[in-house]
């Protein structure tokens, strides 16, 4: 048994076709949509996170809503670019978040991705160590953060401060006993997933990977799985870890969702670049009829292998056309 949950980029733009033409209406509609996910029985209500785009952006007032609105389904995010965060500062909101959603909260991380603007992180605040590249920057963000999230006091005391003290060094709060377990790594390469599973995290792998072998995407991908469960095994970490695919699928149910995403064209797996040095394969999209779906899905080896599958939902649509892909399963 799979968890099924879906992940959405929240787009938003005033074109008259779009149904999500603000800021608002990305948000607004992402938490109804995460309370009809609920109701539907779905697992995991995700979100993207982009800067300087017509997207969703700062995570965790979104987060924090859809954890107060809903009492059952896993909240979560894929991913942040840990380029551009407050490691510490972020450890505080996240605590706030998951405290809110009673410990539903599923944080995925990632070193990052091209943006809409060059070095988006230098406006935040941040830039690379001497001889760290922004990607090390990045894992350098993530280490910190998983490390205050252990709630082990590091800050020394004032000896005069505003409001009484507990004894010895002091920590962050809120602090979220068990977050820490419930925090991904969103890797696009084999090394960075042994990596995250060397250092205790969750793997998230999307829709697109490393061209690494030459092999069709969904191989790439579970070759990339099986990597990062032996690399977990072989560390020694006392608990299970869980892997997510995302990918986007959509039952064709009626005439209308034909129109829509019928048309074909995505049948095959995509190669491109995510930098100049770096070739990508980027993985096909499914969309039939759900006997053919169910066949479909059951070839892809990735998702096989993986214990929680996201779907990524076309937003802009509109809350009544969202959940479709869900129904399905």
């Amino acid at each position: 048994m799979k968890s099924i949950g879906f992940l959405s980029f929240g787009h938003w733009t005033p074109a008259a076709q779009s149904q999500t033409r603000s800021a608002a209406d990305a948000l607004l509609q992402s938490i109804d949509l995460a309370v009809a996910a609920e109701e539907l029985g779905a697992d995991g209500a995700y979100f993207r996170v982009h800067h300087f785009a017509r997207q969703l952006a700062s995570p965790f007032p979104l987060l924090a809503a859809v954890g107060a609105k809903t009492s059952r389904i896993e909240i979560g995010t894929a991913v942040i670019d840990m380029r551009y965060e407050n490691p510490l500062y972020m450890a505080e909101d996240a605590g706030a978040a998951d405290l809110i959603a009673g410990g539903r909260l599923q944080l995925g991380l990632s070193r990052g991705s091209p943006e809409q603007v060059i070095d988006g992180w230098r406006y935040f605040g941040y830039q690379p160590a001497d001889g760290e590249s922004d990607a090390d920057m990045g894992r350098r963000h993530a280490t910190v953060f998983l490390d205050v999230l252990r709630g082990q006091g590091f800050a020394q005391p004032n000896p005069r401060p505003m409001f009484p003290n507990p004894p010895g060094l002091l920590r962050l709060e809120p602090h979220s006993a068990g977050l820490r377990d419930r925090i991904w790594w969103g890797a696009g390469s084999n090394a960075t997933a042994i990596w995250a599973a060397k250092i205790g995290m969750n793997l998230q792998s999307s829709t697109l990977k490393n061209n690494e072998t030459g092999e069709p995407f969904h191989i790439q991908q579970a070759a990339q799985i099986r990597a990062y469960r032996a690399a977990w095994k072989e560390a020694g970490h006392a608990r299970a870890p869980r892997v997510s695919v995302s990918r986007s699928i959509v039952a064709i149910m009626d005439d209308r969702d034909r129109i829509y995403f019928g048309r074909g064209g995505d049948d095959d797996d995509q190669i491109g670049f995510i930098s100049p040095e770096t070739e990508a394969i980027f993985g096909r999209s499914y969309a039939a009829e759900p006997d053919v779906l169910i066949d479909q899905l059951r070839t892809d080896e990735a998702i096989m292998e993986a214990d929680t599958l996201l779907l990524t939902v076309p937003n802009q649509l509109g809350l009544p056309i969202m959940p479709m892909s869900l129904k399905l399963f």
